[in-house]
């Protein structure tokens, strides 16, 4: 059997965001879709609205009757899941049809014009600012988004099939899997270092990624990276570059400088050097398709931005509760400095959950030095994911590398009381664990408080 065949898709690990993503795609094309996932969440809520069949408990008599005819049902899983789970291993052990999700990604996109967004950070809001331009400017398109869109309050635009858009992640080396048509590399910062052992293996694996590119594709990278490609940056001398810039009522104002012409008069509401530099590779993907510049700028000025990527929770005169999945040292670095140029004289405190005991430990230094640029700093403990503990790699040990005196550990049952404790008037939320989930728990208590 092969993908085209199924008419019944298992999922184990749907309520990942890229997972649920396919889900609905694959419900948008009338299979009968279902799935495994350890946790309910809202996007778990979202699917079952939509007559997705979900358990949560890892067990095979909860699979529902009509995902185990061999003959019919796809069997999609994600890397994040144990080779353990003992619902992958009666899928593999009794020759049901198993692949992983980019595996998917790479067939769906095969037969398309596939524009791939890669990069250690950035993926997501590019790939959704993207595929927002294309469809704004009438290209049919099918967009997979790694975050929720705010524009289409969802992680899949689908409006045709001319034009794929994915996120090509490096994590267990899923990229590979896929041939783009037009593909970009946002950044190469060392990451996922349990997967490649060092830097080096992860940039090796991004010069793998660029050689996957079809015959006449074309790959866009960010201005100083060691790849070779049509080169994108802010304010510099690369074949694209972001010029003109001012910050007018809290949006970018700029034009853009192609190899041929200087295009003008683009508006970008999000804050952030790295949220324009964003919309600059997307804004250059879409001119060498051939999108013009007067429907690109109405588009651009038109999104809205991604759930959980600088997200405005409350936006007042008196107070700023901002949430973002920042998970990376760099990306923290990326918040703070968004957060300084829209509010230079607040008292900004960030309320940061460490994701993965791995990438602590990796970059434990780097953490502490950037979590250190805020007025007040709250820590959770480690959200673990798909890892057990490492000996010694805790929170305490990252709260006492951070050279702020106001700095505190605190567990969630106190966390939106110490908040409140807080004179600061800009409060930021940041990782990519189920601090998510604390979100409007908070955004409660201020709006009640204020």
């Amino acid at each position: 059997m092969n993908l085209e065949e199924a008419n019944s898709i298992y999922f184990i690990g749907i309520g990942g965001i890229g997972m649920s993503a396919l889900a609905r795609y694959f419900v948008a094309k009338g299979l009968t879709v279902g799935g495994y996932d350890k946790t309910k969440t809202e996007i778990t809520d979202a699917l079952e609205d939509l007559g997705v069949c979900i358990h949560f408990e890892d067990d095979i008599k909860e699979i529902d009757a009509r995902f185990l005819d061999i003959k019919t049902t796809q069997v999609i899983y994600t890397p994040a899941i144990p080779k353990s789970h003992s619902e992958l291993h009666y899928f593999n052990s009794n020759g049901f049809h198993v692949m992983k999700r980019s595996q998917v990604l790479g067939e769906i996109t095969r037969q398309t014009f596939c524009m791939a967004v890669a990069g250690t950070h950035g993926k997501t809001t590019t790939t959704s600012i993207l595929g927002h331009l294309l469809n704004e400017c009438n290209v049919e398109v099918t967009a997979f988004l790694g975050g929720i869109s705010e524009n289409y309050n969802s992680n899949l635009i689908l409006n045709g099939t001319d034009v794929t858009v994915v996120e090509a992640d490096e994590f267990d080396r899923s990229f590979l899997t896929l041939s783009p048509d037009f593909a970009c590399i946002t950044s190469m910062d060392a990451d996922h270092l349990d997967i490649y052992g060092d830097a080096s293996e992860l940039a090796k694996s991004f010069e793998d990624f660029s050689k996957k590119i079809k015959p006449n594709g074309k790959l866009f990278v960010k201005n100083g990276l060691p790849i070779t490609g049509i080169t994108y940056g802010i304010e510099d001398d690369s074949d694209y570059s972001a010029e003109n810039i001012k910050i007018v009522n809290g949006s970018y104002e700029f034009d853009v400088k192609t190899p041929n012409v200087l295009l003008e008069n683009f508006k970008f509401n999000l804050p952030g050097r790295h949220n324009l530099s964003n919309a600059l590779i997307a804004l250059a993907m879409s001119v060498e398709y051939g999108l013009p510049q007067p429907q690109l700028a109405k588009a651009l000025a038109s999104y809205k931005g991604v759930k959980r990527r600088f997200t405005y929770q409350i936006k007042t005169d008196q107070l700023v509760y901002i949430d973002d999945y920042a998970h990376h040292p760099e990306e923290i670095n990326a918040v703070h400095q968004a957060v300084r140029e829209m509010y230079p004289d607040k008292k900004v405190l960030a309320v940061f959950q460490p994701h993965l005991f791995s990438r602590t430990k990796d970059f434990i230094d780097d953490f502490a030095k950037s979590l250190s640029n805020f007025d007040e700093v709250l820590l959770l403990d480690i959200y673990p994911a798909r890892e057990l503990p490492i000996e010694g790699v805790t929170s305490q040990w990252l709260l006492e590398k951070i050279e702020n005196k106001n700095k505190k550990l605190v567990q969630k049952t106190e966390l939106v009381s110490t908040i409140k404790n807080s004179d600061a008037t800009v409060i930021l939320t940041i990782g990519a664990g189920d601090i998510g989930e604390e979100v409007k728990h908070i955004k409660k208590a201020l709006s009640y408080a204020s």
